[in-house]
């Protein structure tokens, strides 16, 4: 029972450090000699970076929001673990943890499609392609979205 309790930790703790990771780091989307994320457009010119904040379009900006509303209900979902591993009465479950958690998949899930579509558009790179931070994006979605529907069908044992 321990290393169930173990594995499902870490596991949930391997999608928030994903989720920080993708969202703070700025590779997004990467191409010659510049890279875009969330927060800056940075470029190498001449010898030296230059970087400007992103744009104001709306899009960014419910993208940044999700991205972190993903990282707030993950850290939630996880303080409500440990809080209902005590409090819970035998054989409960995890119903409120399990969907705080969902809900966090589906908050990256919705800000990378959205970064998906609305980036060619944005994106102002000679040959563009996506960054790790952005697959870091997608491996997060089921690694969030797993440990949410193992919280709903976990039930406390003595």
């Amino acid at each position: 029972m321990l290393l169930l309790l173990l594995g499902i930790i870490l596991l949930h703790v391997a999608a928030l450090v994903l989720l920080f990771v993708s969202t703070i780091v700025s590779e997004w989307t990467t191409g010659a000699g510049a890279t875009t994320d969330l927060w800056f457009n940075c470029s190498t010119e001449n010898g030296g970076s230059h970087c400007d904040p992103a744009t104001t379009g709306e899009w960014i900006q419910s993208v940044q929001a999700l991205m972190i509303l993903a990282i707030i209900f993950s850290c939630l979902s996880l303080f409500l673990f440990f809080c209902q591993l005590f409090t819970l009465q035998k054989g409960g479950r995890f119903f409120l943890t399990g969907t705080f958690q969902i809900l966090a998949s589906l908050f990256v899930m919705s800000g990378a499609i959205i970064y998906t579509v609305m980036s060619p558009g944005w994106v102002k790179i000679s040959d563009p392609s996506f960054g790790y931070c952005y697959i870091l994006a997608w491996v997060a979605f089921p690694l969030a979205l797993i440990s949410g529907l193992i919280y709903v069908i976990l039930r406390k044992r003595e």
